[in-house]
C-alpha cells in the first residue's frame, strides 16, 4: 500500500509536467472512483488530497516549486522587482529615498530628520551593502527621533538606493528622491552699537 507521502511525490512529479497534467488528473479521478469501495479510509483520503491540490495547480496555473516556496515562505510578496530596488518595500509606500552616494556623504540630509518628524510611524529601511560606518548616521537619527529602522542585506541584488523611509501602507508621493540638501539657515548678525565698536577697539 503507498503511503501518504508517495502518494504526494506521484502527484508532484506529474504536476511538474504540464503537458501531461490534465490526462493524469482525469486517470487519478478514476482511480479514486474505482479504489473507493476497497481501499481504506486514508488511501481514499489521500488520493482526494492530491486531487484537490492538483486540480489547485490547473486552475491557478502555479509551478510546482512556487507552491512550495509558499509552503516554506509564506505566500509569495506583491511587485518582487520593486521590493529588491527598494530594500524590501514599495515604490507607492515611499515618503523618501536616498541614493547610496548620497547616504555615503559625511552630512545626514535634513530632509530625512524631517520626514521622520512628519510621519512618526514611518520605517527606516537602510542598504546593508553599504559599510555601517556609512549607515550608522542614520541609525542614530532613526533611534532620536523614535523610528524603527530596519538593515536590509541581499547579496543577489544590490541596488543602487541606499536608504527608504517608508510607511507601511501606500501614500502614492509624486516625488521620493531628494536632489540637493537644503541650505542651512544662519542666524542673522546681530547689529552692533557704537558702544560695542568702541570697546572693541
Amino acid at each position: 500500500m503507498e503511503t501518504v507521502v508517495q502518494l504526494a511525490e506521484k502527484a508532484i512529479q506529474l504536476a511538474s509536467n504540464p503537458s501531461q497534467l490534465a490526462n493524469k488528473f482525469t486517470c487519478l479521478k478514476h482511480k479514486l472512483v474505482r479504489n473507493f469501495w476497497k481501499g481504506t479510509f486514508f488511501r481514499v483520503l489521500s488520493y482526494i488530497i492530491i486531487a484537490f491540490y492538483m486540480e489547485l495547480i490547473c486552475l491557478k496555473k502555479t509551478t510546482v516549486d512556487e507552491v512550495l516556496q509558499q509552503g516554506i515562505y509564506g505566500p509569495l510578496e506583491t511587485k518582487p522587482d520593486e521590493r529588491r530596488k527598494y530594500l524590501g518595500t514599495i515604490r507607492e509606500r515611499i515618503i523618501v529615498a536616498l541614493y547610496k552616494k548620497q547616504v555615503a556623504e559625511a552630512e545626514v540630509y535634513p530632509q530625512i530628520e524631517q520626514s521622520m518628524k512628519e510621519y512618526p510611524g514611518a520605517q527606516l529601511f537602510l542598504n546593508g551593502n553599504m559599510s555601517y560606518e556609512e549607515l550608522s548616521k542614520y541609525v542614530k537619527l532613526a533611534t532620536k527621533n523614535k523610528i524603527e529602522h530596519k538593515i536590509v542585506t541581499n547579496k543577489e541584488h544590490d541596488t543602487e538606493i541606499g536608504l527608504v523611509l517608508a510607511m507601511d501602507d501606500a501614500i502614492d508621493k509624486e516625488e521620493i528622491f531628494i536632489t540637493k540638501k537644503e541650505p542651512n539657515l544662519e542666524k542673522p548678525q546681530e547689529k552692533k552699537g557704537l558702544f560695542s565698536k568702541i570697546f572693541k577697539r
